[in-house]
C-alpha cells in the first residue's frame, strides 16, 4: 500500500480502556476536576490525538495553533470533551492489535513523552509541545498495523515495532515509515507545523530543509526509550547513541549514559501535569 492510500484509509486509534472509563466518570460529575481531566487525557496517545484534532479544527478558528492538552482544554467546552470521550469509548473495543502489545505500546509512548519533556527543558524548547509530540510520535505505527496487517505480519518477526531499526526497515520495505504516516495524519488534522515537522523528521532530524529542534528532542527521547526496551549494554548504548543530534542539543553522551530513562523523567513521575 502506498502512503497516500494509507492516509486516506479511515482508522480508529485504540484508547486505554481504563483511562477512558475514568475520564467518562469524571466528566459525569456535577463539577468535574479540570486538572484530573488534563492528567487522564495526557496519559493516552489516542485521546490526546483526538483532542488536538478537535481543537485545531476549523470550527474554533485556531487551526495549526494548538499543541497541547492544556491549550486544547482552555478552548473547548466540557461538552465537547464529553462527546470526544464517548466516541473514544468505541475505540476501546480494539483490545488487541496483531504485532503490537497495546499495554506495552502505551507505556512506551508515555515514557517517550516524559523523556521528551525533560529534554526540552534542558535545551529550552517548549515542554508542552515536546510532551505531546513524544506521546503521539508513534501513532503512525498503529495506523500501519491497522491498515497493512499482512505487510506488518511479515516484517514484525524480523524487526519489532519498537526496535531502534524499525524506521529504516519500514522505509526499505514499504517506502515510508511510521514517522511519515503520523505526520501525514497530523497535517491532515491541521496540527501546528512544528509538531508536524517533528513527527515527520523524528527518525532523521537533519533530513529537513529547516532543522526543527523538536525533531531532535523526539529523536533522542525515542532512542533512549527504545534502547531501554532492548536492554542495551553501556557499550551498545555508546555505539548507537545519535551523536550528531546530541551535539546539536548540547547533551554529552556521558551524561546520557549515566542516567536511567526513568531518572531522566524523575520530576515527572506519576500523572503528568500540564
Amino acid at each position: 500500500m502506498e502512503l497516500k492510500a494509507l492516509l486516506a484509509t479511515p482508522f480508529v486509534l485504540p484508547s486505554i480502556p481504563k483511562v477512558v472509563a475514568l475520564l467518562l466518570n469524571e466528566l459525569a460529575l456535577k463539577e468535574p476536576d479540570l486538572k484530573k481531566i488534563t492528567q487522564l487525557i495526557s496519559t493516552d496517545p489516542a485521546l490526546t490525538t483526538r483532542l488536538l484534532q478537535l481543537a485545531n479544527s476549523g470550527y474554533f478558528k485556531l487551526s495549526g495553533r494548538v499543541s497541547s492538552v492544556s491549550e486544547s482544554l482552555a478552548i473547548l467546552e466540557l461538552s465537547h470533551v464529553r462527546t470526544m470521550a464517548v466516541a473514544a469509548a468505541s475505540g476501546t473495543s480494539i483490545k488487541a492489535l496483531p504485532g503490537i502489545n497495546l499495554q506495552h505500546f502505551w507505556s512506551y509512548s508515555l515514557n517517550v513523552a516524559r523523556l521528551a519533556r525533560s529534554l526540552a527543558g534542558l535545551v529550552r524548547q517548549n515542554q508542552q509541545a515536546a510532551f505531546t509530540c513524544g506521546l503521539i510520535h508513534a501513532v503512525g505505527e498503529l495506523a500501519i498495523h491497522i491498515g497493512m496487517p499482512e505487510a506488518c505480519a511479515a516484517l514484525d518477526p524480523t524487526v519489532s515495532p519498537l526496535d531502534l531499526r524499525r524506521a529504516q526497515a519500514e522505509r526499505r520495505t514499504f517506502g515510508f515509515c511510521y514517522a511519515q504516516v503520523g505526520a501525514g495524519f497530523a497535517r491532515k488534522w491541521q496540527f501546528p507545523q512544528p509538531l508536524v515537522d517533528a513527527l515527520e523528521h523524528q527518525y532523521a532530524p537533519f533530513q529537513n530543509e529547516v532543522y526543527e529542534p523538536l525533531a531532535g528532542v523526539i529523536h533522542l527521547a525515542a532512542w533512549r526509550a527504545r534502547a531501554k526496551e532492548a536492554d542495551l549494554s553501556e557499550r551498545e548504548l555508546a555505539v548507537t547513541f545519535p551523536g550528531a543530534v546530541g551535539e546539536v542539543l548540547r547533551l554529552d553522551i556521558d551524561m546520557v549514559l549515566q542516567q536511567d530513562p526513568i531518572d531522566w523523567a524523575s520530576p515527572l513521575r506519576g500523572q503528568p501535569t500540564r
